[in-house]
C-alpha cells in the first residue's frame, strides 16, 4: 500500500507540533503540575516520545554495589528447588507479624500438596521478608523467634536482615529475584505476589500450561500501568521526589500485587538490578525500569484485578486469575471459587449469555472500579 507524501508530511508536522507543545508542558508550566498535569506530561513522554534509554543511564550505578547480597540470610531453603521439575515458583511478599495471613494462604491457594495431587502440577511456595520492624527490642527478639518456629513448621520462609517496611520493599523484590537465580533457575515460571491477594490456582496453572507447550520467552505479565507519573505529593507514601527520578513517566510495568514471570526474564531482570540503582523503593517500578532496561515488555492480562477485590460470583470465577484486598474472606473464596459447579455453568449456550450478561453488570459500570476491566465480560 503507497501513502502519499502529502499525507506524510501532515502526519509528521501534526506530530511535531504535539510532540513540541507537549514537551512545553513538560518543561516550562511546572507550577501546573497538578494532577491532571502530571498525567498529561506522563503520556506525553510515554506516547509521543517513548525512549526510556536516557532513564536507564541516569540511574545506572557509577560503580559496582552488592545490593541484596549484602544483606545476610536469616533463613534460608536452599534445596527447596533442587532435583525437581518445577512449574512455578511462587514468592508471597510478607512482613514478619502477618503470620495469619501466611497461614490463611497455606491452607489456600498457596497448598502447594493440593496443587500436586488435584492439579498434578509441582510448585513452590515461598515467603519472603525482612527482619521485624518493632521499636522494641525485646519485641523484635520475640517475633524473629517465632518466625524460627514457624518455619521449622512450614520450611517456607526466606528472610534476609534487611528491616521489613515499605521503603525496603526493592530490596525484598532483589531478595526474590537473587534466590530464583542461585537456587531455583530452572523454574519455568516465577510468580510474586502480596499476602493480601487471592490467587485461582486451577485457573493460573491451566494457563501457565497452555504457556509452556507454546515455549514462551521474554514473559511478563500482570495488571500493567502504561505511562504512570511518579507521584510528587509528599504526603503519600508513594512520594518520589525529583532527586531520585526525575523524568516525567515511568516505564510500562505490572502492579507489584501478583505478576508471573518466565524463567529467562527471572535472570535477566536480575541481571539488570546489579547495574540500575536500587534506592528507589517502589518495587513494582523498579521491576518496570530492570525489566526496560532488557526490552522486556509487560503483557496485560484482563483477569489480573486491580486494588478492588473482584466480584464474588461464579461467572467471574470462572475466568479469574488474582484479586487483591483479601484478609479475612480468604478460605471462604477459595471455597466458593474452586467449587467443580463454577466450571460447569456456562457450559451450555444459555449458561453462556447468562454469564455474559452477568459480567458485563458487574463489570462495566458508568463510575471506574478498580477491579477487571469492562473487555473482561467479553472473555
Amino acid at each position: 500500500m503507497f501513502v502519499s507524501s502529502r499525507r506524510v508530511k501532515k502526519w509528521q508536522f501534526v506530530h511535531l507540533f504535539a510532540t513540541c507543545f507537549l514537551l512545553s508542558l513538560m518543561f516550562f508550566w511546572d507550577p501546573l503540575d497538578n494532577h491532571i498535569m502530571s498525567h498529561v506530561k506522563s503520556y506525553s513522554y510515554r506516547y509521543l516520545i517513548n525512549s526510556y534509554s536516557f532513564v536507564n543511564d541516569s540511574l545506572s550505578l557509577r560503580h559496582n554495589l552488592e545490593g541484596a547480597a549484602s544483606f545476610q540470610y536469616l533463613i534460608n531453603h536452599e534445596e527447596k528447588c533442587r532435583a525437581q521439575d518445577v512449574l512455578l515458583l511462587l514468592f508471597v511478599k510478607t512482613s514478619p507479624e502477618n503470620r495469619y495471613r501466611r497461614d490463611a494462604i497455606r491452607k489456600t491457594w498457596g497448598n502447594d500438596r493440593y496443587v500436586r495431587s488435584q492439579l498434578n502440577a509441582n510448585i513452590k511456595t515461598l515467603f519472603a521478608l525482612g527482619s521485624p520492624n518493632n521499636p522494641q527490642k525485646s519485641e523484635r527478639e520475640r517475633l524473629q523467634h517465632e518466625l524460627f518456629l514457624e518455619d521449622q513448621e512450614y520450611n517456607d520462609l526466606i528472610q534476609q536482615n534487611f528491616t521489613d517496611t515499605f521503603y525496603n520493599l526493592t530490596l525484598k523484590l532483589l531478595l526474590q529475584f537473587r534466590w530464583v537465580n542461585m537456587h531455583c533457575a530452572h523454574a519455568k515460571f516465577v510468580m510474586s505476589a502480596d499476602d493480601d491477594i487471592f490467587i485461582h490456582m486451577p485457573n493460573l496453572i491451566e494457563y501457565l500450561r497452555s504457556l509452556e507447550q507454546i515455549g514462551v520467552q521474554d514473559f511478563w505479565v500482570g495488571r500493567v500501568h502504561r505511562g504512570s507519573p511518579p507521584v510528587r505529593d509528599k504526603n503519600s507514601k508513594y512520594y518520589v521526589p525529583y532527586e531520585m527520578y526525575h523524568w516525567p513517566s515511568y516505564p510500562d510495568y505490572t502492579a507489584g500485587a501478583a505478576y508471573v514471570i518466565s524463567s529467562d526474564v527471572a535472570a535477566k531482570v536480575y541481571e539488570a538490578s546489579q547495574t540500575l540503582n536500587s534506592s528507589l523503593y517502589i518495587d513494582d517500578v523498579f521491576m518496570g525500569l530492570c525489566a526496560n532496561k532488557m526490552n522486556i515488555v509487560p503483557q496485560h492480562h484482563v483477569f489480573f484485578s486491580g486494588e478492588g477485590k473482584a466480584p464474588y460470583h461464579p461467572c467471574i470465577f470462572e475466568k479469574m486469575i488474582t484479586s487483591h484486598g483479601h484478609l479475612q474472606d480468604l478460605q471462604y473464596l477459595w471455597k466458593a471459587a474452586t467449587d467443580y459447579k463454577v466450571k460447569t455453568i456456562s457450559k451450555s449456550f444459555l449458561g453462556h449469555i447468562y454469564c455474559r450478561m452477568v459480567k458485563i453488570l458487574l463489570l462495566c459500570k458508568p463510575k471506574y472500579v478498580d477491579t477487571y476491566p469492562c473487555k473482561a465480560a467479553f472473555y
